[in-house]
């Protein structure tokens, strides 16, 4: 069975949704959305902290496992991806971050030399930011208020992260009301893609007011197989339904790949378009010879430090029990309490070497023991407060290839975290910075013992070791299918987000970020979705 449409595209994640509603509504285009995960409507999914429940185990989350890491003395580690409509922005802890201004101006300049000078700096993509936010604090240039993507405030806000946020202001570091103002220095409370207790992911906020719109069609646990290319032209695309029934769909306009920075460069591979010599291993035939299709990945790399509280404090336990029920009952009748938090409330970015130059680390205070699956049986149940450490500018890059030519393989991800010497001095820094706010009143005052890293060295050795063992994803990949200047053979996108060597072929998602921004990434691939409907309606 082949179905007709103006344009299709793969993946409904948070530039997938944005697009797909994009091109429906103003551009009135029949539009199929394919997503291979789940519905969106579930009760842990709306509320904000239920990430935390399903984090370490859940239908909602694909487990893409890493190759042995050399590096990191063999280590395989996770790097969850959002297995539902809204992708990663039904799944993430919501903090809303973009990036800080040189991260765009840095792509724009990449651009130069182009005869298309389509602009991709910060004065470019605000507008975009601006356009789709509903901010219930800020209404400046850099905000926006009436847009359909609900930014808040924290609603709830434990102690934990009180006492973090005055220990590092005792370090010296500034309060920052805002780490999507002029300036990211400092420490504070994030804003997150949340409001009144619900999450606001890109399936509620962009999707859900098209749901009786006939333009638009969503198909749910529907994987793509390959995309159809005739005659050096994207024509549609071959899926596996619901029922497991191949099916081709075929559109007329053009075809648009959001399906993230570890399956886009999989989905463009098994389609013929990668690096000629690894499609000719796995016997496919090779239709465009793209040597940068899953190379250059590049990913947050997060260290936790855990220490063990003297007291009851923070999440510990707040969703079990007697205490589930508590909170239930406030947030129900009074729409306040643990339930309104996305229990990451606070965070900083700070420059350990070079306080006034820009920040090198970001944190998030996590006010529960927080650890990788493979870490969680190394500190006993117990109340506790987690910070992680966050490379924000890495150096160290990855790569994607395919597993095999079955489309039902998971592919081959080795993200080479913390390889780069340069990433391992700033995340030893890191670390060495924010275990001396562990020790800074009114923090110190309630905690028992650091326990993660073991308590004594802090020689750059040590903390090496340590670094290598409980580095992790920060969930967010980017970069395998870059976009880039003309000279550049590695670029597998134009400015225009267009595969090069193939007609009517897109790609929106974090797969197309040149280099990853300072902070998470949500908030931007959200952009890059709004970006690519106006590339395709003509707008820009």
């Amino acid at each position: 069975m082949t179905e007709t449409f103006d344009h299709i595209i793969v993946g409904g994640g948070s530039s997938g949704c944005v697009a797909a509603a994009r091109l429906a509504s103003e551009g009135g285009a029949k539009v199929l959305l394919l997503e291979a995960g789940y519905s969106n409507r579930h009760p842990l999914l709306d509320m904000p902290p239920g990430i935390f429940k399903m984090i370490n185990g859940s239908k909602f989350m694909r487990y893409h496992h890493t190759t042995p890491q050399a590096h990191l003395d063999g280590r395989v580690h996770d790097i969850p991806q959002g297995n539902v409509l809204g992708g990663g922005s039904s799944v993430n802890a919501q903090v809303y971050i973009r990036g800080r201004p040189a991260d765009y101006d840095e792509w724009n300049d990449l651009l130069r030399g182009n005869n298309d000078r389509i602009g991709w700096g910060w004065d470019d993509v605000l507008p975009h930011f601006t356009r789709m936010e509903g901010n219930n604090r800020f209404m400046n240039g850099r905000h926006g208020t009436d847009g359909p993507l609900q930014v808040s405030d924290p609603g709830h806000i434990n102690e934990f992260s009180r006492w973090f946020v005055q220990a590092v202001q005792g370090l010296g570091e500034p309060f920052n009301s805002d780490f999507n103002g002029p300036l990211q220095r400092g420490v504070g409370f994030y804003q997150f893609t949340n409001r009144n207790g619900k999450r606001s992911s890109a399936a509620y906020a962009f999707l859900s007011a098209q749901e009786n719109n006939p333009n638009l069609t969503v198909r749910l646990q529907c994987e793509a197989q390959r995309v159809v290319i005739e005659a050096g032209r994207a024509v549609g695309v071959i899926y596996k339904g619901k029922s497991g029934a191949l099916r081709q769909a075929r559109c007329e306009g053009e075809v648009i790949v959001a399906s993230g920075a570890l399956v886009t460069p999989k989905l463009l591979m098994l389609s013929g378009i990668g690096p000629a010599s690894h499609l000719a291993a796995h016997g496919i035939a090779c239709l465009v010879d793209s040597p940068g299709v899953g190379q250059n990945l590049i990913d947050h790399p997060e260290v936790p430090i855990t220490a063990i509280a003297n007291g009851p404090f923070g999440y510990y336990k707040q969703g079990e029990g007697w205490r589930m029920l508590r909170n239930g009952l406030q947030f129900k009748l009074f729409g306040t309490g643990p339930v309104t938090s996305a229990g990451v409330e606070a965070g900083a970015y700070v420059n350990p070497r070079n306080p006034e130059g820009l920040p090198s680390i970001q944190a998030f205070c996590v006010p529960i023991v927080y650890l990788d699956r493979d870490a969680l049986d190394l500190v006993k149940d117990t109340f506790g407060i987690t910070v992680t450490t966050v490379v924000v500018r890495p150096r160290s890059r990855g790569e994607v290839r395919l597993a095999s030519a079955d489309p039902s393989e998971m592919p081959m991800v080795s993200p080479n975290l913390l390889k780069d010497p340069a990433d391992m001095q700033e995340m030893v820094d890191g670390q060495r910075f924010f275990l001396r706010a562990f020790e800074q009143k009114p923090l110190a005052d309630r905690l028992r013992q650091i326990v993660i890293p073991l308590p004594g060295d802090r020689s750059d050795a040590a903390l090496q070791a340590h670094c290598r063992r409980f580095v992790k994803t920060n969930y967010h990949p980017v970069g395998t299918a870059k976009f880039g200047a003309d000279s550049d053979d590695m670029a597998v996108l134009d400015a225009r987000l267009r595969v090069r060597g193939v007609e009517g072929l897109r790609v929106c998602d974090l797969s197309a970020m040149p280099n990853i921004v300072a902070g998470n990434t949500n908030a931007p691939a959200m952009m890059l979705g709004d970006r690519c409907a106006d590339l395709v309606m003509g707008n820009l």
